[in-house]
């Protein structure tokens, strides 16, 4: 299972790699292998506040969908419009091109309950 150190992580199995005042966000290798083959991502929520925890859309797989968790607080600033033709793109390349959305982080936005690899590592088994 791929778990890139550089990253956070939420215990709802999203990613988050901050740069500045901005997150980019999706899930992790270990959800996208248990979703099995990704044909449908929705995000309704663009230009949206959300705290952390609140959901911000759904991810549809052959088998079943499931909710999309904000790990942070913050707005929702752009979705991957790539996911729209190929979905697909999550469970080839998670880390990737198969980013999901973009969150401008809220003031004072807190990372203290995210993990770190070795944390989310452990989290998985």
């Amino acid at each position: 299972m791929n778990i890139p150190q550089d990253l956070l992580y939420s215990k709802d199995h999203e990613w988050v790699r901050v740069e500045g005042d901005v997150a980019t966000v999706g899930i992790t290798d270990f959800a996208q292998s248990e979703l099995g083959d990704i044909v449908f991502v929705e995000v309704e929520t663009v230009d949206e506040d959300l705290d952390g925890e609140e959901v911000f859309g759904t991810i549809e797989a052959v088998k079943t969908v499931s909710d999309l968790f904000m790990p942070l607080a913050g707005t929702v600033a752009e979705l991957n419009e790539g996911l729209e033709d190929n979905p697909a793109l999550i469970n080839e390349d998670p880390y990737g091109e198969g980013w999901i959305i973009k969150v401008k982080l809220a003031e004072g936005a807190d990372l203290s309950g995210l993990l770190n690899a070795e944390a989310y590592a452990a989290e998985v088994g």
